[in-house]
């Protein structure tokens, strides 16, 4: 349930609205970000870029989770914990896939080739990104949405994982530094598993608040 509106605070279905016009932006910007980011990628051979398309795909997924909650009406509420532990599966799916192929290039010693095409995807990315993540949790905390705030940080690793990509990307493309690209990626991993963890611990709760005392 959201908290009462206030003389500097919108009615609950204005916020209600903003939150689906901040997860149908993702949605469009996720898209074509990630077709950018996974064929500079493979063009590459970088998997922290392939990682950051494969995030791109999953951060749609989640949106639309959110979408699908925020339409619930009535049960909105009751569609909480579902979707919690649908957002928290997005995290574990990138951790896994990230892990798996970072581990594989640091052993047979892949290396990529730089891309700026990837930088300068990474660096609009975030100029687009920063203010959606800002505005997503402030609407999650006025409408006390966990659904909204877990979102918002999904797109916070985005935004983390750009930054990473950028001096990954950048240490390969000046000083020839090709490991520094899956350990940059092996560290985003773990990000996401930890976030994976306090979302699937959050929709635990959720359901708990619902159940009848």
């Amino acid at each position: 349930m959201g908290q009462p509106a206030g003389p500097d605070r919108p009615p609950e279905t204005a916020l209600r609205r903003r939150g689906l016009r901040l997860a149908w932006l993702i949605v469009v910007w996720d898209v074509i970000e990630g077709v950018v980011a996974i064929t500079a990628g493979i063009a590459a051979g970088s998997i922290a870029l392939i990682g950051f398309g494969l995030d791109s795909t999953i951060e749609v997924f989640a949106a639309s989770v959110v979408i699908w909650q925020l339409h619930g009406g009535e049960r909105a509420r009751a569609r909480q914990a579902p979707a919690l532990r649908l957002i928290a599966l997005t995290f574990f799916v990138l951790a896994a896939y990230v892990s798996v192929e970072s581990v594989r290039d640091l052993v047979g010693g892949d290396e990529a080739e730089g891309s700026i095409v990837g930088i300068v995807l990474n660096i609009v990315a975030l100029l687009v990104m920063v203010p959606v993540a800002l505005a997503q949790a402030r609407v999650g905390r006025a409408l006390g949405n966990p659904v909204l705030i877990a979102q918002s940080k999904e797109t916070w690793l985005s935004n983390y994982l750009s930054v990473s990509l950028l001096v990954g990307l950048a240490l390969n493309e000046a000083f020839g530094l090709w490991w520094a690209d899956p350990i940059v990626a092996l560290l985003l991993a773990a990000v996401a598993l930890n976030e994976g963890r306090e979302t699937w611990e959050s929709a635990s709760e959720a359901r708990t608040d619902r159940m009848p005392s």
